[in-house]
């Protein structure tokens, strides 16, 4: 018998056969993201089991989003997991390496409004030897570099592209991102106890040089005990908290 699925409060996900499971990395970048320009195309890049699409449609109107799988299995349950939402008739998968979908898409007279990736990001030369999870997992399989580099080539304009990253690696992707004219509005810095080292970067690029707004986002008071702000964020998505 498969495994039940991940209930939320809109929409349930299956991931049995997803190499990388629903994590607190994705809930918060879907939860994060600005919506206030009203994006009416979104780009989902390394979707996995679909969820930050599945969660900015949501929250948004946004006609068109598109979400990026390369790997076999992950692919196959993300598209089973649009069809089941409420927004099937927004919601597309191409299974596809970002590399390929960069050279085909970078043309078009259409940019994204939004792009948004919760992006592989181990690069220890540790590989755990299961070649999915490797795969969804390791930096090797999208660059840092390439990634900046290919939403810097879909984004529209007035557009913004956001993600999650090691807090290690905030400085290499403000420097990527400089060199590409992409620059950071908003970055929070994620904690998961006011005790606890940064862990995360939550970072929104736009090709417009403003101020940036920097935050701090601490998760828990204790273990399982969360604090006010994450749960204000992710209120409308988990059932539980």
């Amino acid at each position: 018998m498969p495994p039940k699925p991940f209930k939320f409060k809109q929409f349930s996900i299956d991931q049995d056969r997803c190499a990388m499971k629903i994590g607190t990395d994705g809930v918060l970048l879907g939860a994060w993201t600005s919506l206030e320009h009203n994006p009416e195309s979104i780009l989902d890049i390394g979707t996995g089991t679909g969820l930050i699409a599945l969660m900015l449609a949501q929250r948004s109107d946004a006609f068109q989003i598109d979400a990026l799988e390369i790997e076999d299995n992950a692919y196959e349950q993300a598209v089973e997991n649009f069809e089941k939402s409420d927004w099937g008739d927004r919601l597309f998968c191409y299974h596809a390496g970002f590399d390929e979908f960069v050279d085909e898409m970078q043309d078009e007279e259409e940019k994204y409004d939004l792009i948004i990736s919760n992006p592989p990001f181990y690069s220890e030369n540790y590989k755990s030897g299961e070649i999915n999870r490797d795969k969804a997992r390791f930096a090797d399989a999208l660059p840092l570099a390439e990634l900046i580099e290919g939403a810097s080539l879909l984004l529209s304009k007035t557009g913004y592209f956001d993600l999650i990253i090691p807090f290690s690696e905030e400085e290499k992707a403000l420097k990527l991102g400089k060199k590409h004219l992409l620059f950071p509005n908003r970055i929070t810095r994620v904690k998961g106890n006011k005790n606890a080292p940064i862990k995360r970067s939550l970072i929104s690029f736009g090709f417009e040089k403003t101020e940036t707004e920097t935050d701090e986002l601490i998760l828990e008071i204790s273990r399982h005990n969360y604090t006010e702000e994450f749960k204000a964020l992710v209120k409308d998505f988990y059932l539980k908290l």
